[in-house]
C-alpha cells in the first residue's frame, strides 16, 4: 500500500433529529486496542446515553468491526461503517452517541441519522492522504537555505526539524517517488555541493 486515507485529528460534531441528539466522535487509530480504548472512553463519558454505536476500520489485518449497541440490527453500526468504507478510510474509529428524544425514527430514519452522524464526525476529523515517505536530512550553508526551502516546498516536503549551527540542517519527509528527482534538482542547483541523507521510511501526510 503506497497511499491510504484516514482522518487527521480526533474530533466530534452533533445534530438533532426529531428531538434525538446524535453526537459523532472520530479518532485516528492504528491498533484494535486503540480503537477499543477510544470506544470505552466515549461510553464512559456518555454512560447515560441511549446508545453508543461504533465502527472502525484498520489497515492491520484488514480489520472491520461495528456494533449496533441495542439499535435494531443493521440500522446503526452498518451505516456508520459504510461511511468509512465508501470514503475508503482506514485506521479510523467512529462512535455515534444517541440520546433518545421520545420520537421513533423508524429503520430508514435510523440509517440516515447514523450515516449522517458518521459523515459529520469524519468531516470534523479532516480526511487526509497518507503516503509512503522517506525521512531525509539536508545540511546546507546559510547562503543556500532559502533556495533549499523553496525547493522542498515545491516537492511537497513536510519539514520535521531545522537545526541552526555553523550550517543549517533540515530534517523533512517527502514522498518516496520524489526523492531521486529532488536529489537531481539539489545537485543541479548547488553544482553537486549538497546531498540528501536518508534517515528512514514512514507513512506521512501527503
Amino acid at each position: 500500500m503506497q497511499e491510504y486515507k484516514t482522518v487527521e485529528n480526533e474530533a466530534c460534531d452533533s445534530f438533532i433529529e426529531k428531538k434525538s441528539r446524535f453526537i459523532g466522535y472520530v479518532k485516528p487509530v492504528v491498533t484494535q486496542q486503540e480503537a477499543v480504548d477510544f470506544i470505552n472512553s466515549i461510553k464512559s463519558r456518555h454512560w447515560d446515553a441511549t446508545h453508543n454505536v461504533y465502527a472502525y476500520v484498520l489497515r492491520e489485518n484488514n480489520i472491520q468491526r461495528y456494533s449496533d449497541d441495542g439499535e435494531p440490527s443493521g440500522t446503526a453500526g452498518v451505516p456508520v461503517l459504510d461511511v468509512l468504507l465508501k470514503a475508503e478510510l482506514v485506521d479510523v474509529c467512529v462512535v455515534a452517541t444517541r440520546y433518545f428524544g421520545g420520537t421513533l425514527l423508524g429503520a430508514g430514519g435510523l440509517v440516515r441519522a447514523y450515516s449522517h452522524t458518521s459523515k459529520i464526525a469524519v468531516e470534523a476529523g479532516n480526511i487526509i492522504t497518507m503516503a509512503q515517505c522517506s525521512v531525509m536530512e539536508l545540511s546546507v550553508d546559510y547562503s543556500f537555505y532559502e533556495r533549499a526551502n523553496i525547493l522542498l516546498s515545491d516537492f511537497g516536503a513536510n519539514i520535521i526539524d531545522t537545526q541552526f549551527t555553523d550550517r543549517i540542517t533540515i530534517t523533512f519527509s517527502v514522498k518516496e517517488n520524489c526523492v531521486s528527482l529532488l536529489q537531481e534538482k539539489i545537485t543541479d542547483i548547488s553544482n553537486g555541493k549538497y546531498n540528501l541523507v536518508f534517515i528512514k521510511s514512514k507513512f506521512d501526510k501527503a
